[in-house]
């Protein structure tokens, strides 16, 4: 069973809408995560039950829960939609981890909410695999994330541009649901006690030590605001590209959420686009930094009448922490690099720049690059490495000032990773799935949580894809 202990719920209504899921026919289970269960105390054997099932896919609304869709707001490549709140997701309710630290559970693809805006609320199966997929190897990587605790399929098809397509439901668990978006919601009704609300319930939540300091609102902005440079810059430094850094898929806890068309780069260039939709290149892998200020500054809109009376003051106040996210991030980015490149703590920013300049000039795979480099600080030849290059003198300048300022090389091998989900393997993923294979998905989920441990029976998936295998476009899957 799952003990669930709600906070969100207590808040006012207008901050939701109670909603249970949509049943669905014919429920199958995918896979549960037993590890992540339980963390958060929950029987994965139960799970893995027929009571269990019904519960994942929709079917039964547990005793304790109290399952709703969030409200909230967003800018979506730039434009403002003032209504969004959970289209296709329901949260059911939160549970305490081992630890006592409160953790969301909400199905994904659950059906039709008051937020759906003539959608059906449903899921294809592709993107469940594939957040089940990404979700996963980014917490395996260390990067702060929403998680993934089941997928199941439901039995029934769901109509999609390309067709009919299998329908799943995806079990995520996340620190909380609360994004930007939901600042933004009540802002701009001009509702200054529910953005209050909102405030303090976050801040008790996720940054309770900032409570009591006299400037709680702008302290709690400013951790933020450290808490997204953090993680963009972890984003970064393992080729990873976020797809949609859309206001309303920016969560104020500071973990990845909403894995839609996203990637992890293959042949490095810093205004790498895999999103579909993306035609302008607003969300590139080299743009995610000034987005997060972007979103930073929007949230901090928001947060002016609570922070100064004097709507001018307030103003000045949120500047001057914004001011600080170019200098913070260029540490917390460097900081990441200067490890992936077995680099000092201080200085060689200049070989860093040169390093990533080389790889976009020649195509060179990102990840691999890394690996390789790695395996030549720990005493292997050279070849692999400088075969990369097709123009060998830049690559044999810049190595060669690598070899003298390259001191740390014992760190490397802690943050470069030998397996990640390459594009060309979490669509194979899928595309088993949709006929009914689960083995790949499994395959893939299984080594990716040691990514950085060799495994010779797995060899394959540390390459590159052949150029017939490339995949250039990823989708949101709505």
């Amino acid at each position: 069973m799952i003990l669930f202990k709600n906070s969100y719920a207590r808040l006012p209504e207008h901050f939701y809408t109670r909603q249970d899921p949509t049943q669905v026919p014919d429920p199958e289970l995918i896979c549960i995560n037993s590890a992540l269960a339980t963390e958060l105390s929950i029987d994965a054997e139960w799970l893995e039950s027929a009571a269990g099932l019904d519960v994942l896919s929709g079917n039964t609304v547990l005793e304790g829960a109290e399952p709703l869709a969030q409200v909230y707001a967003g800018h979506q490549f730039g434009g403002y939609t003032p209504r969004l709140g959970d289209g296709r997701a329901v949260l059911l309710g939160e549970v305490l981890n081992q630890k006592g630290e409160r953790r969301d559970i909400q199905l994904k693809g659950s059906g039709r909410t008051a937020f759906s805006r003539g959608g059906d609320g449903k899921s294809a199966l592709g993107p469940v695999i594939r957040e089940y997929i990404v979700s996963e190897a980014m917490h395996a990587l260390g990067v702060p994330t929403t998680r993934a605790l089941a997928a199941v399929t439901t039995g029934e098809r769901v109509r999609r541009q390309e067709g009919p397509l299998a329908g799943g439901v995806f079990t995520r668990v996340a620190s909380s649901h609360i994004r930007v978006g939901t600042f933004q919601y009540f802002y701009a009704q001009n509702d200054v006690d529910a953005v209050r609300v909102l405030a303090d319930y976050t801040i008790e939540r996720h940054y309770p030590e900032v409570a009591d300091s006299p400037e709680s609102y702008l302290n709690f902005l400013k951790r933020v605001m450290q808490a997204q440079a953090e993680l963009i810059a972890q984003w970064m430094s393992y080729g990873f590209i976020h797809g949609v850094m859309n206001t309303d898929n920016s969560a104020v806890s500071g973990e990845t959420i909403d894995y839609g068309p996203c990637a992890f780069m293959d042949a490095f260039h810093p205004q790498c686009v895999f999103s579909s939709i993306d035609t302008g290149g607003r969300y590139a892998w080299g743009n995610q930094p000034n987005i997060g200020l972007w979103n930073m500054s929007r949230l901090a809109e928001t947060l002016v009448p609570l922070i100064d009376e004097d709507m001018e003051k307030g103003v000045e106040k949120v500047e001057a922490v914004l001011a600080e996210f170019p200098t913070y991030f260029g540490r917390c980015y460097n900081s990441r690099f200067r490890k992936k490149l077995g680099l000092p703590d201080e200085g060689a920013d200049e070989l860093i720049k040169s390093c990533l300049g080389l790889l976009a000039n020649q195509e060179v795979d990102f990840t691999l690059f890394f690996r390789h480099l790695t395996y030549v600080a720990a005493g292997g030849d050279t070849a692999e490495l400088s075969e990369m290059f097709s123009d060998q003198k830049p690559f044999l300048r810049w190595f060669e000032q690598w070899q003298e300022l390259a001191s740390c090389k014992e760190q490397m091998s802690e943050v470069n990773p030998i397996f990640i989900p390459r594009n060309h393997r979490v669509e194979e993923a899928i595309q088993a799935a949709y006929a009914g294979d689960y083995a790949p998905f499994h395959r893939l989920v299984k080594v990716l949580q040691t990514p950085f441990t060799e495994c010779d029976e797995h060899h394959d998936l540390e390459n590159p894809p052949l150029p017939e295998e490339r995949v250039s476009e990823t989708f949101c899957g709505t």
